[in-house]
């Protein structure tokens, strides 16, 4: 097995009801926080996190994301035509950015499904999955953090996040025992089992998995292993619950701030505090918010 993790797969077949009627035909990924769309926060993650290789799940009416990771020949002659260097630098870094692959996910049958279909672009080494939903700022990025766990243990790893109890039923669920280990502190856990949205009063710990992991290749043969859940959806912690049966699975509390911008108020959430932290934005933005008669 390859020691180096160089693709990363995004799950992005999802119809994103919770934005409606703006995804009626605006895939989900493609909204824009300030002014760059989902998915393009955690591509950019994943490149400078090492990742070479980008695998990206689609669905129907997913075209418009195949459309902003290409050239757009118009658009660069465009800008090239009025000498908007700055502009032009910007588009060309897109779509420059990476190696992208596509795969289709015909049915949205679960993330496990989701992380299957692109077993043959994988192939058998290690890869990072990323959930565009979750848009993490931190000084590392997330996926490096979790390389860097992986890299040691030679072995699957989750990002882990401390979730106030009252909130616990929307999450998986960890428990897991602490790993001394002085380059991680107190931050690396070994998982004994994970449990998927339980009730505040039955989860294991108030550890919740979010959208971040490093697998190891077996995770396919796991997936394969399981049985269809609830609405007959194949869940990538059942695939992980099987995988415990046979090789460790360490979890890491990463270091950062995440957004979830798979809810309306997470994505405003991140819209504002990622607008504050921008240099050409965020004064101006700033003063703006202490004029509002709140």
């Amino acid at each position: 097995m390859s020691s180096k993790v160089r693709k990363a797969v995004f799950p992005a077949a999802g119809l994103g009801t919770r934005f409606l009627p703006a995804t009626k035909s605006v895939p989900k990924e493609m909204l824009p926080v300030v002014d760059k769309p989902l998915i393009q926060y955690g591509i950019e993650e994943a490149i400078e996190s090492g990742v070479e290789d980008i695998i990206i799940v689609t669905g129907r009416g997913k075209s418009s994301i195949e459309d902003h990771f290409d050239k757009s020949f118009e658009l660069e002659h465009l800008l090239e035509s009025k000498k908007k260097s700055d502009m032009l630098a910007m588009v060309r870094k897109i779509s420059d950015m990476s190696d992208v692959s596509y795969i289709r996910q015909k049915e949205a049958l679960g993330l496990g499904h989701a992380v299957l279909r692109a077993k043959d672009l994988v192939g058998d080494e290690p890869f990072a999955v990323l959930l565009s939903d979750d848009v993490i700022a931190s000084q590392t990025p997330c996926v490096r953090q979790l390389v860097d766990v992986y890299e040691q243990y030679n072995a699957t790893v989750l990002a882990l996040m401390e979730v106030p109890r009252d909130q616990i039923s929307a999450y998986g669920v960890v428990d897991a025992e602490p790993v001394k280990d002085a380059r991680f502190g107190d931050r690396l856990f070994k998982i004994r089992n994970t449990v998927e949205k339980p009730k505040a009063e039955d989860a294991p710990s108030n550890l919740a998995i979010i959208g971040r992991y490093v697998l190891t290749p077996d995770i396919f043969r796991c997936i394969e292993s399981i049985e269809p859940g609830s609405g007959g959806e194949i869940q990538l912690t059942d695939g992980l619950k099987h995988m415990l049966k046979t090789r460790p699975i360490y979890g890491l509390k990463f270091e950062g701030t995440r957004y979830d911008a798979g809810d309306k108020f997470g994505f405003l959430k991140a819209t504002v505090e990622l607008a504050l932290g921008r240099k050409d934005l965020g004064p101006a933005f700033r003063e703006y918010l202490k004029s509002l008669s709140l």
